[in-house]
């Protein structure tokens, strides 16, 4: 493996740990506490800055922010951290924002990540893998982002929120509760539209866990009896499903936003 490529125009603190392969490019600006493994690359005009740890083979376009301090008052200069994992891809003017002490102090983005340009994750993020943000999605403070979940164009996360695994959430969402795993949100204020059927079945999902998880849907949000009922009911027929478990974990969990319902005239899938 060859060792780092530092473009002559690029500014790099004598004390960042830069790994095998690494690839900076022209103009970019590396902070002294930034940690680069093997084959990150940065294009060109990144700023890199804090206690920031990027993974294996992230790509990182111009005009990225990164590790920069949080944009939240409450911030006293406290060392917190920013983790990305491997093979993420980081397009052009995306922000994404150490911790706080006030929230665990780092921010956490799994691995094979796409997030497109001008998104934003801020401070206390915790983002799961596979996860895709269009363009200007914007992930606010303390959230709690699932596995393998999509975000359209121009969304905006409310802080604490949490997105359950496989969740999709619809371009222009504005959503204010927590969704389901599996399930699709869409609106401003977003409400619950169904389950993320076409995700499913594109991940190969088996067809009768699909039937078993819309039955179990169809339940938890029906109009009788109060949702912890509806919930407990799902639990125990289907206890041996898993994907119906993990929403009826997800609902459990104790949680400092409302789970999202469906709207009025949104039937049950």
């Amino acid at each position: 493996m060859s060792g780092p490529s530092v473009h002559p125009t690029a500014i790099v603190g004598p004390l960042a740990r830069l790994g095998n392969g690494v690839k900076i490019g022209p103009y970019c600006i590396v902070g002294d506490d930034v940690v680069l493994h093997d084959n990150v690359e940065l294009v060109s005009h990144v700023s890199i800055d804090g206690n920031t740890e990027i993974g294996a083979g992230t790509q990182i376009y111009p005009f990225a922010s990164i590790g920069h301090k949080p944009q939240d008052l409450k911030y006293h200069g406290e060392a917190s951290r920013l983790i990305i994992g491997e093979r993420c891809t980081i397009r052009e003017s995306v922000t994404i924002n150490p911790g706080t002490e006030g929230g665990g102090m780092v921010t956490r983005i799994g691995n094979d990540c796409l997030i497109m340009a001008s998104a934003h994750v801020a401070h206390d993020a915790i983002i799961g893998n596979n996860v895709i943000m269009a363009n200007y999605v914007g992930i606010a403070g303390h959230c709690q982002i699932g596995d393998n979940v999509i975000f359209g164009g121009t969304c905006v996360i409310h802080q604490f929120t949490r997105i359950g695994s496989h969740a999709f959430i619809g371009a222009h969402s504005m959503v204010d509760g927590d969704v389901i795993p599996y399930g699709m949100a869409v609106g401003n204020r977003a409400s619950l539209t169904g389950l993320n059927l076409v995700g499913l079945k594109r991940r190969k999902f088996d067809r009768e866990a699909i039937h078993r998880l819309r039955a179990a849907y169809r339940l938890i949000f029906a109009s009788e009896g109060t949702l912890r009922e509806r919930v407990e009911d799902a639990a125990e027929l289907f206890k041996d499903d898993h994907l119906v478990q993990d929403v009826v974990s997800f609902i459990a969990a104790a949680s400092d936003r409302p789970i999202l319902m469906p709207r009025n005239g949104h039937s049950a899938e």
